[in-house]
């Protein structure tokens, strides 16, 4: 009886060494998982078996013999506590399937899982003895398990971290691409082909946000119904991708154009633009990882996209501003190179224009030996609008000054002329005057101007006669004209009203008031001590704010 025993045990012993380096040899898990499952089922010639592991916290089968996949199917939802053999729907699952013994699979730190075997073929119970040898078995096995489950785990790591350094060198790639195009289709191009390479996506579309418009720059969707379908929503309130059970609930339209998921393309925390994908082609799902890859080529698009933006704004502006350097010295050009020379009146005038160019007129025209006229004028608006208005009006004026006509009908004409050619309900305020060098007297018209000051013997006289400003309509009431005899030391001083609306930093305007009192003061001095006088005020005053308006001045002194 010894003898058989020693001689069973020496089997146990041997069949158990063989086990160990057959399972130790390998880290293949189904290898080894089945390698188990058919030792227990020869040792104890019991009908069945399943092999269960502790999967993400829940007891999954991994390996099983005479069972059907119905019957697998079916193993319940198990977690890997103390509490394992008290589950009720797992005890029903044993008995239906025959599974008479249950052992667990435990390493060092942890359960690994468990092992269930069917009745044997002879219907004999588990002994002590198959129950110890069982659990021996399980003992030697859990390092195997454990290690090869590691394994694995790491195979994922290492698979995942391919893919990172994979789509990390595709984006750097990606990177140097979008810096070689010009075009913001191209660009658009690329990132669309890099998404369909990456996750085979059978529809896609980008499009980029603008103030007031969204532009489609690649699409695999009906243009037109894609235009509609994004219609009436600001996706530039969204940071985060868009999922496709969000696109169902909040946006049917691109739900049925078959759209799975938006990402949003950002710069510096601004949505601008979106990329939105269909579903690919194998029917996988967009996974965390793909996302973030999507937002990354997004990001890199919409810096390249944004860069042609600026870009191209930037050699616009540069052409603008060279095209209104170019209009500038042309404006310059119509106002008087040089102040003519008088027997009787001294002449001071400047224009200063508060951008390129403005909509300020002055002018000085010499008639005849004993006559000339001057002018000053104020065209609605600034920028080059206003300067082609005022080149009109000084052709006008020239042109009339040559023939000689009344100058309250030549008014009239000048009016007529310019509302006909004035568009945008712009004007001009005008002021003009012609005076005599023998008789000392100026004649004018004052269209709608800044009175000008005549400044005699400490008091003024404005010069207010005349009519409506040019431009608004065609004249049906004659312009009324004065004739004033100066006297020497008589001061006249035409201005715009960016003189007296200059303001500081208080928002206080220079006004009327003060430039009266300031010319009454000045009027002693001669004519270009009297206008430096009078930038200097009103630049001091303005001191430190941005000039909003052109100012004009002209100052006349009887000698």
């Amino acid at each position: 009886m010894i003898d058989s025993e020693n001689i069973k045990v020496k089997r146990n012993l041997t069949a158990l060494v063989e086990f160990s380096r057959i399972i130790n040899s390998s880290l293949d898990l189904d290898f080894i998982l089945s390698n188990i499952l058919l030792t227990c089922l020869g040792k104890f010639f019991a009908t069945k078996g399943i092999i269960a592991l502790k999967i993400n916290g829940a007891i999954v089968p991994k390996s099983f013999k005479g069972l059907s996949i119905d019957a697998i199917n079916k193993f319940p939802k198990l977690k890997g506590g103390e509490d394992l053999f008290e589950d009720k729907l797992f005890k029903k699952y044993l008995t239906e399937n025959h599974i008479v013994t249950v052992e667990k699979i435990s390493s060092s730190q942890e359960c690994l899982g468990i092992v269930c075997l069917g009745e044997k073929l002879n219907k004999n119970p588990f002994t002590v003895s198959d129950l110890e040898f069982l659990r021996t078995i399980l003992n030697i096995s859990s390092s195997a398990i454990h290690n090869s489950i590691m394994i694995d785990e790491l195979k994922h790591v290492n698979r995942a971290l391919d893919r990172r350094v994979h789509r990390l060198n595709s984006l750097f790639e990606l990177s140097k691409e979008f810096g070689m195009f010009s075009e913001s289709t191209k660009v658009a191009r690329l990132l669309a082909y890099s998404v369909i390479g990456q996750f085979l996506v059978s529809k896609f579309a980008v499009i980029t946000f603008r103030p007031g418009e969204i532009e489609i720059l690649e699409s695999k969707f009906d243009e037109k119904e894609l235009s509609l379908a994004i219609k009436g929503y600001d996706f530039t309130a969204y940071e985060n991708s868009i999922s496709k059970n969000e696109i169902a609930e909040n946006f049917p339209l691109l739900e049925i154009l078959g759209i799975e998921l938006i990402v949003p393309m950002q710069l510096q925390g601004e949505t601008k633009g979106l990329i939105l994908l269909g579903k690919r082609i194998n029917n996988h799902t967009y996974s965390e990882t793909d996302i973030e890859f999507i937002y990354s080529i997004g990001s890199l698009a919409i810096i390249s996209l944004e860069n042609r933006r600026l870009f191209k704004e930037a050699l616009e502006k540069q052409k603008l501003e060279e095209e209104l350097e170019i209009a500038r010295g042309i404006q310059k050009n119509l106002l008087p190179h040089s102040i003519p020379q008088f027997k009787s009146f001294e002449i001071a005038a400047i224009n200063i224009s508060s951008q390129h160019v403005g909509g300020d007129y002055y002018d000085i025209i010499t008639l005849n030996e004993n006559n000339f006229c001057i002018a000053i004028g104020d065209v609605s608006g600034k920028g080059v609008p206003a300067a082609l208005l005022m080149a009109n009006i000084q052709a006008f004026l020239r042109v009339i000054c040559k023939h000689g006509m009344d100058i309250a009908e030549a008014t009239g004409i000048i009016n007529d002329l310019i509302t006909s050619n004035i568009t945008d309900g712009k004007f001009i305020t005008f002021f003009w005057g012609m005076l005599n060098e023998v008789d000392k007297t100026i004649q004018y018209v004052n269209a709608g101007h800044n009175h000008p000051l005549l400044i005699r013997k400490g008091k003024i006289h404005k010069l207010d006669k005349g009519g409506i400003i040019l431009g608004v309509m065609k004249t049906f009431t004659p312009y009324i004209t004065e004739t004033v005899h100066l006297e020497k030391d008589d001061v006249i001083f035409l201005f715009t009203d960016g003189v007296t609306e200059a303001k500081n930093f208080n928002d206080e305007e220079f006004s009327d008031e003060k430039l009266e009192n300031l010319s009454i003061k000045l009027a002693n001095l001669p004519a270009d001590e009297i206008l430096q006088s009078v930038k200097n005020e009103v630049q001091s005053f303005a001191k430190g704010t941005l000039q909003s308006d052109d100012i004009t001045m002209l100052v006349l002194k009887v000698i």
